[in-house]
This record gives C-alpha cells, sequence and structure tokens, in this order.
C-alpha cells in the first residue's frame, strides 16, 4: 500500500485477511473499487442528468437516437444492441420517451413490420443541453487525475475488458 490514508476496501481486505487467511483477496482491491466507483461516479452523473430534468437511462436513449445521425431514428432492435438492454426494457423507454415528447414512433416507410424511434425536436434539444454539462461533470470526476493517471487509468480499464471479452463490436456498429 502506498502512503495514503486506508480507504473502506482496505478495511474489507484486513478483515478478510484476519477471518479467511486461507484466501487469495489481492483481486479484491481492484474489484471491490471498481464496483464502489461505478456507484460514486452514477451518483454524480445522475445529479447533472437531474438538474436538467431527465434520468441517466433518458439521456442513453437519446444519445444513442442523436449518434445515429440524421434523421436521428433507430429501430428498437438497433436500440436494444445500442444501449446493451433487452427489447422488453427498449420498449418500456421508449413509450416513456414518447410520452414526454422526446421521441416518436412510426412504421417503416419500405417493410409495414419495422418500427422506427426518431429523436423530436424536443428530444435533440433536451439531449444537446444536458450533454454539454454531462461532458463538463465528466470533465471535473476526473480532472484531479495527472495525465499520466489517466492515460494508465483507460489503458487498464481496456485490458480488463479486452479480458472479459468486452471487445467485440456487432458489425452494424464497427467503424466503417
Amino acid at each position: 500500500m502506498t502512503d495514503r490514508a486506508p480507504d473502506m476496501i482496505d478495511v474489507f481486505m484486513d478483515s478478510w485477511r484476519r477471518e479467511r487467511p486461507d484466501l487469495d483477496i489481492e483481486a479484491l482491491a481492484i474489484i471491490g473499487r471498481l464496483s464502489r466507483f461505478a456507484g460514486l461516479v452514477q451518483d454524480r452523473l445522475d445529479a447533472v442528468f437531474a438538474e436538467h430534468g431527465i434520468q441517466s437511462w433518458e439521456f442513453d436513449v437519446l444519445a444513442a437516437l442523436r449518434r445515429a445521425g440524421e434523421p436521428y431514428e433507430l429501430t428498437p432492435g438497433e436500440l436494444d444492441r445500442a444501449l446493451l438492454i433487452t427489447s422488453g426494457t427498449t420498449t418500456h423507454r421508449v413509450q416513456r420517451l414518447e410520452e414526454r415528447g422526446f421521441v416518436t414512433r412510426r412504421k417503416d416507410d419500405h417493410d409495414r413490420r419495422v418500427v422506427r424511434v426518431r429523436l423530436t425536436d424536443a428530444g435533440r434539444e433536451a439531449q444537446a443541453l444536458a450533454h454539454t454539462a454531462h461532458a463538463e461533470n465528466e470533465t471535473r470526476i476526473v480532472a484531479d487525475l495527472e495525465a499520466g493517471e489517466r492515460a494508465a487509468l483507460l489503458d487498464g480499464l481496456i485490458a480488463l475488458g479486452r479480458i472479459l471479452g468486452d471487445t467485440d463490436l456487432p458489425a452494424d456498429q464497427r467503424p466503417r
């Protein structure tokens, strides 16, 4: 351990070393912190979204549609893949956003069996305003890390993602 004040994970690790010295708990130092920090980061993200009258999941759907480019629409299946959620969750989220006037649903012009979800002007405006604040918030969250620390953290997270199998993009999401 470096010259720093202990955190909760250090306390947990000390307790486990005492109670279960037979276990290899080295990974707890990483996994425990990843889990704990994910919640702390999400709290900070949610606070900024709340200032803009939206929830994190709403921003995610609006951002996926905005990233799609003009005319800012996707099928529900494309949204499922872009957001890594189930079709039932997508249906519920689209309904809620439609009630707020942020998206519309329409039948595809070429295949009436296909539904297209389109970002409305109100949805695009809500996403744009929240996105500016969101980007500034993310910058604040990592601002006190030195450039080398940010780079090392990013490299480590990318390596962990690779090991966990988070490298294969669906064909429709690969850069062209």
